[in-house]
Formats: structure tokens, sequence, C-alpha cells
């Protein structure tokens, strides 16, 4: 594991670059795509018999440009950072535990760093501003247009442009109240549907995460119409750059796994900014955090896996990896029935 992103330069120094940088993301690779159908129908095996396993390693091939893919360099970039909103009690650990949880990363010891390793992922940590904790939004925005860029460019940079695949974490003490009111600036319902009980908080803290929702809702009401000033007035650093982190992927061809509530909850800004710009990123898993479910049917997600997990740090995406491996390993492996002589019936 390291702490060094790969030395790349973000094509974007403003938040309408950004939008640009967007627009212009290449789709699926078509031809790609119909050779893996094809080759998919000549594997030994009766036809549909590995299931929803045949749609993966064809989704994989789409994007990576071939009907042989592969997924031997996967990565595994971990952002962390501090929110201000954190202050109103709305999490049962205090802020501290964003960087004691980093140091855990870097030294190989969370969940995160087992998952990696079994599953052979580069596994990068990128702490973002810890002692500068964003503005609480309850009070106005979160961050500045610069600040949201800056985080972007962080995102953007961490990805490794040779990896096969893709997985954004976070750690950040409020941020499962931050993808919340992310949730319902995007979505609507009242903060109560999409506030959860997070790190484990009591029935008075779901009251004080909603309560906080509601606020920072109509303290930021001027801004809610954009989906990137969304990110910008009701995200964290480290929300911004798992969607800088995403975005770079879509730009080189990269697939991406989807983690839980906070990490898909930052995809939707992407989603909601840009058509389409989620199609190359799959839901890892389904997370224990009650607004999960809802969020992905919002974002048109079946998920791979449903665990119960609740961690975060990437975790249940990691864990679907090993399925996506298996996947491909079956596609791209096996004989075809001319190969081993085998009668197709």
């Amino acid at each position: 594991m390291s702490s060094t992103a790969p030395q790349t330069d973000a094509p974007f120094d403003s938040l309408t670059a950004f939008r640009a940088v967007l627009a212009r993301a290449p789709g699926r690779n078509g031809p790609a795509e119909a050779q893996a159908r094809a080759r998919n129908d000549v594997l030994t095996k009766p036809p549909g018999a590995l299931g929803r396993l045949e749609d993966l390693a064809i989704w994989v091939a789409a994007w990576q440009g071939t009907d042989m893919p592969r997924i031997d360099t996967p990565q595994v970039v971990i952002f962390a950072a501090n929110h201000g909103v954190a202050a109103k009690g709305v999490s049962a650990f205090p802020a501290d535990v964003t960087a004691q949880m980093v140091a855990n990363f870097e030294g190989g010891g969370a969940a995160i760093n087992q998952l990696s390793e079994t599953f052979g992922a580069r596994m990068t940590v990128h702490p973002i501003d810890l002692d500068r904790p964003t503005a609480d939004f309850t009070e106005g925005p979160a961050m500045t247009e610069a600040e949201l860029v800056a985080a972007l460019r962080i995102g953007w940079n961490a990805v490794d442009p040779a990896a096969h695949l893709l997985v954004a974490g976070e750690m950040g003490i409020g941020n499962t109240t931050a993808a919340a009111a992310i949730c319902a600036a995007l979505y609507g319902g009242a903060a109560e549907d999409w506030v959860g009980r997070g790190t484990g908080v009591d029935a008075d803290g779901l009251t004080r995460k909603a309560h906080a929702v509601t606020t920072a809702l109509a303290a930021n009401a001027a801004a809610l119409g954009d989906p990137l000033e969304v990110l910008r007035c009701l995200g964290g650093r480290e929300l911004a750059a798992m969607v800088g982190a995403i975005a770079r992927a879509r730009a080189d061809g990269i697939p991406v796994l989807l983690d839980g509530f906070i990490c898909c909850a930052a995809a939707a800004c992407l989603a909601e900014a840009q058509d389409g710009a989620l199609d190359h990123a799959l839901a890892g898993h389904l997370s224990a955090e009650g607004a999960h479910g809802a969020l992905l049917e919002k974002l048109g997600k079946t998920p791979i896996l449903s665990l119960g997990l609740r961690l975060g740090e990437g975790s249940g995406a990691a864990l679907a990896l090993g399925v996506l491996k298996g996947a491909v390993a079956c596609h791209s492996g096996m004989a075809t029935f001319a190969e081993a002589g085998v009668s197709d019936g």
C-alpha cells in the first residue's frame, strides 16, 4: 500500500472546465461488447449457465475495449477528510477518528487493507486537509468552488491509468450526514427519509442528523438546482475526491465498482450532472444504511452483493471485486466448444 498518487495532472482548474470534461467522456466500446457477447455464446457451458456473471464479464469487456477482459491490476483509492457538521453531534465518534483511521489504513490494519490484499488490488490512501474541516453546512456552503475543484483534482490524479478496475472508498466522521443531505437535495423527500444510523448513533443522534440535514437544505437553498453545486454546498472533500476519481476512470475507460451509501451519494452528483456519467460503474453491494436501497433505485443500479455491510472504506465494493474477477476469469479463461472439442449440442 502507498499514499503516493500516480503523477498525473487533472485537465481542469475550474468547475466549468470539469463540466466540459464530463460532457466529452467516452462511451462503452460497442464492437468489443459484441465480440465479448459472441465469445460468451460459444464457451463450454449451457447458455446462461453462469447467470449474472456472464453479463458482468461482458460489461467489463465493453469498458476495457476488448473481448478478453482482465482484472490483473485493480486499484482501491481511499480519500479521507473532516466535516464541520460533525461538531453538531451527528456521529457516534469524534472527528479525531478520521486521522486515527488514516494511520490504521497506512499501517495495514483496516478491513479494506485485508480485502485489497486478498483480491490483488493496489491500495492508496489520500488524506485531504484533515486539520481543516469543511465549513458547517447548516450555516452555509461546505466548500468554496476553489476547495471543491482542488478535491476533484486530488481524486482525478489519484487514479492509475493502468488500473483494470477502480474502487473508491472514503473515511470522514460525519459523512453519512453529508450523503443524506446530498440525496435529499437531489431527489427530494424529508431528511428523515435519507438519514440513518451511520456509525451507530442512538435515537437522539438520528434526530440531530435529520435536523442538520433540514437546516442545511434551507441554508443552501439557492444552490440546490445544480448537482455539482449540491456537492460543493453539502458534500465534503473526500466525497468530491471520489467524484473526481470516478470521472477520471470514465475518461480512461476503467470500469468502477461503487461502494455504499456515501460513495453512491457522491456518484449521484455525477449522474445528475451529466446523463450516462455512471454507465461505467456498477453497485458493488447494498449496504445496511437504510437509504442506500432507495438511492440505488434512483441510480438504476442493481447491487452485486447484499451482506449487511455498513463500514465504508470501499469494503463492500472491494469484496464485490472478487465476484467480478471470477466473472472475468471464466469469460477469458474458459475454452470454447471448438477449442475443447466438446459438442455444443
